[in-house]
């Protein structure tokens, strides 16, 4: 796959003083806009172009932010607020080819192989492959036996569930079911699911969406402590 869409409509409203005015996907974090990791990612995967689904009239300012980075950044401005599954359908007609595609959400941090993931889509034959995870529980775990007593405690214990965590391959299939305006993982993704075309990739690494300002400082300590990454 030669294009992605990387959704960037998100105003960091959660982030405050933090996100010094700047859309969500442009917060610095390590000195680098948010994007830019994933603009990594994906450069590392054999993309060469970048759609970005941004809000009106920030287009000029992904441009610039994103420039130099080893991709050809289309910023695709939405003339009013779409929704995630909207800001898709509207930028996946930007694409110069049809087929394929991988679209990200724009605040988050993975250490997500995506060859692995299109090798699965492939593999799946779906209409689309969607990325899920088990995060990690807010709270301690408490461990019982079978009689109601304590045996243990753990921290950030990962829940038992998988959650899509934003990453996916959408074929021409799926891109045709996109919403107009709205949600696509509550009307698309269900959609695929019930007709048994919508395959997954089980992700047990790092996954951070930064949303708060606790977000943010646990992004920016994962990368102080792994300087080098990504290694594209």
């Amino acid at each position: 796959m030669r294009e992605a869409i990387v959704l960037a409509g998100g105003k960091a409203e959660r982030l405050g003083d933090a996100a010094q005015g700047l859309p969500k996907a442009l917060v610095p974090v390590a000195g680098r806009p948010l994007a830019a990791y994933q603009l990594a990612l994906l450069r590392a995967a054999g993309v060469e172009r970048v759609i970005v689904s941004c809000a009106a009239g920030k287009g000029p300012l992904f441009s610039a932010a994103l420039a130099g980075l080893g991709v050809d950044v289309s910023p695709v401005e939405e003339p009013e607020p779409l929704g995630r599954g909207g800001g898709l359908r509207h930028a996946a007609a930007a694409r110069l080819e049809p087929g394929d595609v991988f679209a990200l959400n724009g605040d988050e941090l993975l250490d997500l192989d995506l060859r692995r993931l299109a090798a699965r889509h492939r593999e799946a034959g779906a209409a689309a492959t969607i990325t899920v995870t088990r995060p990690a529980s807010p709270f301690g775990v408490v461990e019982l036996d079978g009689d109601d007593r304590v045996t243990g405690f753990e921290e950030a214990a990962r829940v038992p569930w998988w959650v899509s965590c934003g990453v996916y391959v959408l074929g021409e299939e799926a891109i045709a079911r996109l919403p107009a305006r709205g949600d696509h993982e509550t009307s698309t993704f269900p959609e695929l699911a019930a007709a048994g075309r919508l395959a997954a990739l089980r992700h047990d690494g790092l996954w951070i969406t930064v949303n708060t300002p606790k977000d943010l400082r646990r992004a920016e300590e994962f990368l102080a402590a792994h300087p080098d990454w990504p290694a594209a």
